[in-house]
């Protein structure tokens, strides 16, 4: 039996992520504005390293849903940014493990704040109740698809 109550236009741009891109590049703007050298891509890395520091390569592609090699690009430009540091496991020398600098440290009141900001704006005029049911039909669409 067919759930779709989606237009086709809708759908696509459902599937596409038209709000998440528009919160994307408003958070782009408001990095640039502050004077943030930090891309929606790398804050997102750095995003999951503030929650739990010293985590494997691998650990970031499956918290940010990236692939190895885009993950790989991504921690090289945050290492050329003096942002974070990569070292081999204790366990395993094949294992690449990515901490923070001092420097990423000094970044998360600030872009956090941002992203607050950036959701707040989004959120504005979205009832509470609308809140619950958009993350509750989200996650059944991921879990359905994972």
């Amino acid at each position: 039996m067919q759930n779709n109550q989606f237009k086709k236009s809708e759908l696509y741009s459902f599937i596409t992520g038209k709000a998440s891109t528009a919160i994307a590049r408003r958070l782009q703007r408001k990095f640039n504005q502050a004077g943030l050298n930090l891309t929606i891509e790398q804050w997102s890395v750095l995003y999951h390293l503030w929650k739990e520091d010293g985590i494997s390569q691998q650990q970031l592609c499956h918290a940010t849903f990236r692939d190895k090699p885009s993950m790989t690009r991504l921690v090289d430009n945050l290492e050329k940014l003096k942002l974070v540091k990569r070292s081999s496991s204790k366990d395993d020398r094949r294992k690449k493990i990515v901490s923070l600098t001092p420097e990423a440290r000094n970044l998360q009141e600030q872009s956090m704040e941002l992203a607050n900001q950036t959701l707040n704006e989004a959120l504005e005029k979205v009832p509470a109740d609308k809140i619950d049911v958009c993350k509750e039909v989200l996650q059944v669409v991921y879990d359905n698809l994972t």
